[in-house]
């Protein structure tokens, strides 16, 4: 049986993830945090505390990410079926 992790630990990965598929997908839209920043009426700071995890984001902000990036809220909710990259 394999070891037990901690709900806490599973849910700060799985968070983790989050933040790197918020990011990569950004960027897959060729957009810059400062062009997020603006089309949502936000400072760029917003971007970049979403981003690297010191703000939470809500599920009425991911709409927001989602449509301006071009794709759906499902698409930033990591998988555990998907190989992670290793650090």
């Amino acid at each position: 049986m394999p070891p037990r992790r901690s709900i806490g630990s599973a849910y700060a990965s799985r968070y983790r993830q989050f933040l790197r598929l918020l990011r990569a997908t950004r960027r897959r839209a060729g957009l810059t945090q400062v062009a997020v920043a603006r089309a949502l009426g936000r400072p760029q700071s917003f971007v970049a505390k979403c981003e690297s995890g010191e703000r939470r984001v809500d599920i009425i902000e991911l709409d927001e990410f989602a449509k301006l990036y071009g794709t759906t809220v499902t698409a930033f909710v990591p998988r555990d079926d998907v190989p992670r990259r290793s650090r």
